[in-house]
Order: structure tokens, then sequence, then C-alpha cells
């Protein structure tokens, strides 16, 4: 059975783990609306992915005889000022994130359980990823800056990123 500070602590990264697909579908939609393509797919892998994140640790507590309690999820912003704007908050939010899985770590080490310590460990290793890989993308819209063309080879790249179904814990 799961500590009872645990469980809640998985509860509220749930929570996050859904606004950030809820975050990165309304960076869908804004590229939508600029018409990148490219770009679109990116976020549309995202909240792929993020879904896949939270439904991972909604899975894990219900295997460790615990309850899952959904809460309200936060409206996002829907509206960026460029795309590399919109990278930046990416990077930020990826940060956050994996500020809040190193806490939920150290309450699951605060409780002594080992088998949420290794579950987790694929989360940790999951965000290094993530921000590397938006990092990337970053680095690449600071280099373009106001190139439209640039934009363009670059939102044809993105849209050969495909989403692969992870393997959590």
């Amino acid at each position: 059975m799961i500590n009872e500070k645990l469980e809640k602590a998985f509860n509220d990264q749930i929570n996050k783990e859904l606004y950030s697909e809820y975050l990165y579908l309304a960076m869908q939609a804004y590229f939508e609306r600029l018409n990148l393509k490219g770009f679109v797919n990116w976020f549309t892998v995202q909240v792929q992915e993020e879904h896949a994140h939270a439904m991972g640790m909604f899975d894990y507590v219900h295997q460790r005889g615990g309850h899952v309690e959904l809460e309200a999820i936060d409206k996002p912003v829907t509206n960026w000022s460029s795309p590399l704007h919109c990278f930046e908050e990416v990077l930020k939010h990826e940060e956050f994130v994996t500020s809040r899985i190193n806490a939920l770590m150290d309450v699951a080490d605060e409780v002594k359980d080992r088998a949420a310590l290794s579950f987790l460990d694929w989360y940790l290793k999951e965000q290094v990823e993530e921000e590397a890989t938006v990092g990337d993308v970053l680095a690449t819209l600071k280099l373009i800056k106001d190139d439209s063309k640039a934009l363009l080879m670059l939102d044809k790249d993105l849209a050969a990123r495909t989403f692969t179904a992870p393997v959590i814990g």
C-alpha cells in the first residue's frame, strides 16, 4: 500500500502532467494559427508524451493500492509573441516539471519507498531528455532570429518527429 503522503504527492504530479498536456495542446493550437505544420506535429507528439506520463503515474498509484484524485486543470496561456518566445516558455515549463519530479522523489525518499524511487527514476531521466530536446530547438530558433526561410526549414525538420509510446518504470 502506498504511503498517504506519497499518494498525495503523486496525485499532485498527475495534475501537473495533465496540465503539461493541456499547455502543449494550447501551443499546438498557436502553431496551427501560424500555419507551421511541423511545429504542430512537434507539439502533437509532446501532448501524447505528457498524456502517457500522467497515465503512467495514474496506473502506478492504482498498482500500489492508492487512489487517484483528479483536480481541476489550470487554464494555460494561449498566445505567444513568437515561436522563440513559445519555446522559451516550454523550457521554463520543463525545468519546472523537473523540479516537481525531484520534489516527488524527495517525498518517496522521506517515506523510504524504494519502489517509488525506482519508478520515478525513469521520469527523471525523461526530464533530462525533454530539457535537452527543447534546448536544441530553442538554440536553433535563436540562430534563426527573423529569417522566415530558416524558420520554414526548421518547421520541415520538426514535421519528422513521431510518437513512440514510452515504457515507463
